[in-house]
Order: structure tokens, then sequence, then C-alpha cells
């Protein structure tokens, strides 16, 4: 498949590209500006504003599926992830591109209860606003038409996680659970490949 790969410079976008790449994809990476980036990164590079759709749709013409892991923290939040959304599903459609997978936030999937997991007793809330940002961000795939998923882990990342070649659904948000960034990586690849969520959201862990 040719995959464009939005917010490639990340550690999220990172570990996507390189395992697009083992899996044979033609992958594209988008970043802002290609010239920050000094770590080379395993596929051709260019320069592209997830909040743009003129520009979503540039770097998107001719691919088959799109990863969106982008984030600007220079953007407030509540204004970044709905506006990217938005941005996407417009670019995106203009490109004929239909299938996205964005990487998601623990915090604003169901937790025990059913509730958002931010919203469970006692979970930290001194980042609320940029869970709210990526709430919004969702909210605005719901009212969108691309057929999107929104894939997230469980709990947090493991940042000096390896990849393992294991992962495994979680019924709900665990704040405990962690998934390295290379196994993530995996998940966002299978939804690619074999979608089983498609309009819907998954949480992912170490198995």
């Amino acid at each position: 498949m040719n995959i464009v790969i939005f917010g490639a410079g990340g550690r999220a976008g990172r570990r996507a590209v390189a395992e697009a790449r083992r899996r044979g994809h033609q992958v594209t990476a988008v970043v802002r500006d290609p010239a920050r980036h000094r770590d080379p990164i395993d596929a051709p590079v260019v320069a592209g504003d997830v909040l743009d759709p003129d520009s979503v749709a540039r770097v998107a013409a001719g691919q088959d599926a799109a990863i969106s892991a982008a984030a600007d923290l220079t953007v407030p939040p509540q204004d970044f992830f709905p506006a990217s959304s938005r941005a996407l599903a417009a670019g995106l459609t203009e490109a004929g591109v239909r299938r996205l997978v964005v990487v998601g936030l623990a915090p604003v999937l169901p937790g025990p209860s059913g509730a958002p997991l931010m919203d469970e007793p006692g979970y930290p809330s001194e980042y609320r606003p940029f869970f709210l940002g990526h709430a919004a961000g969702l909210a605005e795939l719901r009212h969108g038409d691309l057929d999107w998923s929104y894939v997230a882990p469980a709990g947090d990342f493991d940042h000096d996680g390896v990849r393992t070649g294991r992962y495994e659904f979680a019924a709900h948000g665990d704040p405990a659970s962690r998934i390295s960034y290379p196994d993530f990586a995996i998940a966002l690849l299978d939804e690619i490949e074999a979608p089983r969520h498609l309009r819907g959201t998954a949480s992912v862990r170490e198995a």
C-alpha cells in the first residue's frame, strides 16, 4: 500500500513509519518542517500542515491510507485537535483517501465505569485541557465521513520499551497498563491492513 503518515517525526510517528516499511509499504512521511528533523526518517519526507486541508490533499494524493500521529504543542489543544480532524477529513476526501487511523489518547476512551477514563475518580487532572482537546478531535471524526479508527494505548506508553511483536485489546482504559511505541505501531498497521474498528475506537496494551 501507499501510506501517508502525518506527524512522522514524533515518537509514535517514527515507529509507524518503521513498521510500515518493515511490511513493505511505500510511505510518505509528513512533518511541518523537514529541516528541524536531524535524525533520519526511513521514508521520503515532505513538508505538510495537518491544519490545512489543501496541504493534506497535496501530500495525500495517490495514497491508499493515512495515519495521523500529529500534535503541535504550540497550538492550544482545544484548537489543534478538532481543527486537524476537520482538515484531515476535508483534505483526504479531496485526495480520494478514505482510510485514516489516528493515534489517540487513553483518557478520552471509556474507563472501568464506562465514563471517560479522565473522569474516573482519582485520575490525574493536570493535563485535562490536553485530554479535552483530544476528545474534541475524536468528536469531529465521528461527525465526518472517513473510514477512521482511533487507536490509543489503554494506559500510557512504555517509553523505553522494545518491540515484542505482541499486543492485545483492552476492554477499557487502565492507567497502569503500558505498551511500547514499536508494539503500538504494530497495532496501527494492523488496523490499516485489516480494519477491526472502522469508525470506532480501540485501546491496546502489551500482551
